[in-house]
Formats: C-alpha cells, sequence, structure tokens
C-alpha cells in the first residue's frame, strides 16, 4: 500500500533555529516514516520553501491539487498551518468534491519533539488515512473532523477546531482556482459607505460577513454601494457572523436590502466555504 505526504509547512514541523521557531527540513518525513505499519510504503513531496500557513493561498491549492492528482487511488495526508486549515480545508473539499479521494490533513499547536500535540495527530492522521474511505478530513485533538467546515475558535489550545456542518458539495464548475481577486468583508456599526464601496471596486467578487440570520444596516448609501457591485458583475456572498445557525432571508425586514441587491445567500456557509465556493462556482 502506498500513502502520499504533502508537507506545506507549518508548526508541526519545526524546531529551534537562531532566530526563533523555523522550519526543519526532513523532520515530519522522519516522523511520518518511524510510525508507518509494514508494507506501507510513503511518497513525499515537500514544498520548497516550507510555507507558514499566513502565505498559503490559491495557487498552493492548485499545486496540492496537481500532487493529489498525480497519484490517483493513493491516500494522502497534508501537512500545514492552523491559521489558514479551514481555508485549504474548505478548498480541498470542495475541489476534489465527487472524485472519490481520500484526504486527511493534519497540523499542530506545538512542534513535535516538544511533549505537545504534534506526535498524537500524526498518529491519527496515519491511522485515518490508512482505513477505507473517501472524505477530506482534519485530524486533530484526537477528532476526526470534516474539513469542509472547519473553523479555529481557539488560537491557543489544542483542542482548537469546530466543524460546522455544512451542505454536500456538488462536483464544481472548476477545479482549480483561479487569480480571481476575492475577499471577505465584514458589516460593523458605522462602517462607512465609501469605504466599502472602494474595497469592492477592488473586488470581482467578495464574501459578506453580515449581522445575525441576515440583517444590515438601512444606510441606503450602504445598499446602493451593494447593489452598483452586483449590477456590474461581481458575486456577493453573504454569510453570518455568527459562528452557527446560519443566514434565514425573510426573517427580519432589515434583511431586505441585502436580498433585493442580488446578495447571494450562503445559508450555513463557513467564511472559508463561502471563500471557496466563488472561486469555483
Amino acid at each position: 500500500m502506498r500513502l502520499l505526504l504533502i508537507h506545506t509547512g507549518g508548526t508541526i514541523g519545526m524546531g529551534d533555529t537562531p532566530r526563533g521557531l523555523g522550519p526543519v527540513d526532513g523532520l515530519v518525513e522522519a516522523a511520518i516514516e518511524a510510525r508507518l505499519p509494514k508494507g506501507v510504503r510513503l511518497t513525499t513531496r515537500v514544498f520548497t520553501p516550507l510555507l507558514d500557513s499566513a502565505d498559503v493561498g490559491p495557487a498552493h491549492w492548485n499545486r496540492m491539487l496537481d500532487l493529489i492528482d498525480a497519484h490517483p487511488g493513493t491516500p494522502v495526508i497534508v501537512t500545514h498551518g492552523t491559521d489558514t486549515m479551514a481555508f485549504t480545508g474548505a478548498a480541498l473539499s470542495q475541489a476534489l468534491a465527487g472524485l472519490g479521494r481520500h484526504v486527511v490533513l493534519c497540523g499542530a499547536m506545538q512542534p513535535l519533539g516538544r511533549d505537545g500535540d504534534a506526535e498524537g495527530n500524526l498518529d491519527l492522521a496515519i491511522d485515518a488515512a490508512l482505513r477505507p474511505g473517501e472524505a477530506v478530513i482534519l485530524a486533530f485533538a484526537g477528532r476526526l473532523l470534516p474539513a469542509d467546515g472547519l473553523v479555529k475558535h481557539d488560537s491557543q489550545g489544542t483542542d482548537s477546531f469546530r466543524a460546522i456542518p455544512q451542505a454536500p458539495a456538488c462536483p464544481p464548475h472548476r477545479r482549480r482556482f483561479s487569480d480571481r481577486r476575492l475577499g471577505v468583508l465584514s458589516l460593523s456599526p458605522g462602517m462607512p459607505a465609501a469605504m466599502l464601496r472602494a474595497a469592492l471596486a477592488e473586488l470581482d467578487g467578495a464574501v459578506l460577513r453580515v449581522f445575525g440570520a441576515g440583517t444590515a444596516m438601512a444606510d441606503p448609501k450602504v445598499l446602493a454601494a451593494l447593489c452598483d457591485a452586483v449590477r456590474t458583475g461581481r458575486r456577493i456572498r453573504a454569510v453570518s457572523q455568527c459562528e452557527q445557525g446560519g443566514l434565514v432571508p425573510g426573517s427580519y425586514a432589515a434583511g431586505a436590502g441585502l436580498w433585493s441587491c442580488g446578495v447571494e445567500n450562503g445559508g450555513s456557509e463557513t467564511t472559508e466555504a463561502a471563500l471557496v465556493r466563488l472561486w469555483l462556482g
């Protein structure tokens, strides 16, 4: 049996350097090799340079997808930093929907060799990857979580992730990420309409984090900025600023302006999942 490791970087593969924690070549690969059952052959693909996950973006997701495609039928472990793990989880989940691939994401809040969470997370990831299955999941803190709706809810604790249930993913219109200019905008009390309009002018589309079950301020200038952006071809997909519960259009009059402008209803999507949906839709 073969297992593919795609090592992108992150805390799990760091160690002491003269400037503080930094990537250590070969650390993750050796730790996985030492844990493999007999008869399992490891193929490694390592990003050069190794990345802090804050630097991971669409081009890196494309590279991960190319590597996964190049090893058909092989289970995959992707080691990755935690800060943008939720974005990568959504990206791989949606881009691989319907292809029957088995991908396990893994990272850690402490590096290998520190008596922290790294070793346990790797053990869990290897066990999960070698089981039969077709899913994109995260192995973390003793749990296997579906990766399509991850939320990093704790910046320090070892049990850092939650999984928000998402609607079943359909095969996307495209399976690679283009250089479209997309971003996340968040409504806030007193937000100047001119700021929103200026941001939308620089984007091809945006995820808009709105209040509660789907409301926005009644400021006509704010609504005009959204309406004008949609009218000129920019897709705006709304999600709730609340972690759970999602959007329910029509439940409040204060949301009517959003939907009349043509803002899309992201329902229960996480911010990360909605952003990926715009890229692949």
